[in-house]
């Protein structure tokens, strides 16, 4: 795959460095398995951990950051 490589203006410096551009290949996906993920899992405990995973702010017991309490609301 050839990259294509910019020449762009340091700011920190002052100097011309080169800049990585876009790095993927543009298109869509196609087929008949395309938003088919249910399928992919053999069962529902599997659906369920893939979900749950996805949508680990909701379901974890473990918080980062700024929404960690010292204190349960």
């Amino acid at each position: 795959m050839d990259y294509k490589v910019e020449k762009k203006q340091s700011v920190a410096y002052g100097k011309e460095v080169d800049v990585l551009g876009s790095t993927f290949e543009g298109g869509e996906p196609e087929g008949e398995e395309v938003g088919r993920w249910r399928q992919k899992m053999a069962t529902r405990a599997e659906r369920l951990k893939y979900l749950e995973t996805g949508e680990r702010y909701w379901y974890s017991a473990d918080w980062f950051g700024s929404e960690k309490r010292k204190t349960p609301a």
